[in-house]
């Protein structure tokens, strides 16, 4: 799903049946993230993939842990598109996870 209407439209649909919020994650097309109030499309990184296995993993994992950081919505889905991008750069699920300093880097 990566036509920006077409997630958008998804989401509300999900809001609809009683999601607080949403987040679609798109793949190379990045993110949408709304709470019926505001919405926006975050970009991906661009990166030379090799291996998309663990993407979603990744970018789940620097998402949780921005929000459990108490880092705000837009800064959380950062990390998490950074996390995600980083780990489709390697080969491999667990050895594709990147670490803090990575993600820091690739965030700056």
């Amino acid at each position: 799903m990566d036509d920006e209407d077409t997630v958008a439209h998804a989401a509300k649909v999900l809001l609809e049946r009683g999601a607080r919020s949403v987040i679609v994650k798109m793949g190379s097309n990045g993110v949408y993230w709304t709470d019926g109030t505001a919405g926006e499309f975050y970009p991906a990184f661009s990166v030379e993939a090799v291996d998309t296995v663990g993407a979603g993993d990744a970018f789940n994992g620097g998402l949780a842990v921005a929000l459990n950081e108490g880092r705000v919505i837009g800064e959380a889905l950062r990390w998490g598109l950074a996390a995600g991008a980083l780990s489709v750069t390697r080969v491999g699920a667990q050895p594709s996870m990147p670490d803090r300093d990575s993600v820091i880097q690739m965030l700056a």
